[in-house]
């Protein structure tokens, strides 16, 4: 059997073929630059192996909580919230009922998330859910501007304790968590655990949680290899 990586043309030597140059560079310019699109191809094929490996993830454990939520359409529980979805991307905001104002890093996360709601929609169910009271979270979405994102209140604050929203010490943190729907049982599929930190840098995830493409990495179905973002949706 061939390895994938046999098939693969080595990084080096496929960045030397790059045909691109750019205006008035300088030789050692594009010696740096093609050393560096090594490095960058090799980063695109890692991302890749570390995405499928998430994929082959062995079922994750049972969601059996009592949680209940609160959001534009009334109560449900965590099942309700995957609509038609076999897959719920969650992330757990930072504005909890103690709070003046959100989070701002959540904030700028949820802001460029809100522009591909209606593409992550077409692939999986996207919800964000925070402690605070649904009509406090409700104005704050129209205050925001943001029209796609669905907010919803964690009513009992369970989902917050069991999912990685409260640190031991309560306080809030934020949390992507992903979850499956399978033949009716609601399992946890995966979370950001990435609460370590390299010297002189803040705990963060990898890749960066930018939107749709890193979004769509975190579920098991994937980017898929025929899906496309359209500019507007049918309703």
């Amino acid at each position: 059997m061939i390895d994938e990586a046999d098939r693969l043309i080595p990084a080096e030597e496929l960045a030397r073929q790059n045909p691109i140059r750019i205006l008035n560079e300088s030789a050692a310019y594009r010696t740096a630059r093609t050393a560096l699109l090594a490095e960058e191809i090799e980063l695109r094929r890692h991302i890749e192996r570390v995405a499928a490996q998430r994929r082959a993830l062995p079922p994750g454990g049972l969601v059996d909580g009592g949680y209940r939520f609160e959001g534009a359409d009334g109560i449900t529980d965590l099942a309700g919230l995957f609509g038609d979805h076999q897959t719920l991307v969650a992330y757990s905001y930072m504005f909890g009922p103690e709070r003046v104002r959100p989070c701002p890093m959540c904030t700028n996360l949820l802001d460029a998330w809100d522009g591909n709601a209606a593409d992550i929609g077409q692939r999986a169910a996207l919800v964000v859910i925070a402690r605070s009271p649904y009509a406090r979270l409700a104005a704050w979405k129209a205050e925001r501007g943001w029209r796609h994102l669905r907010l919803v209140s964690d009513l009992t604050g369970g989902f917050f304790r069991d999912y990685l929203g409260l640190s031991p010490e309560g306080e809030e943190m934020p949390a992507h968590n992903v979850f499956t729907r399978r033949d009716g049982a609601v399992r946890h599929f995966w979370s950001a655990e990435m609460t370590l930190s390299d010297p002189g840098q803040d705990p963060r995830g990898a890749p960066d949680p930018a939107p749709l493409w890193m979004v769509l990495d975190t579920t098991p179905e994937g980017r898929g290899a025929d899906w496309y973002p359209q500019l507007d949706y049918a309703d």
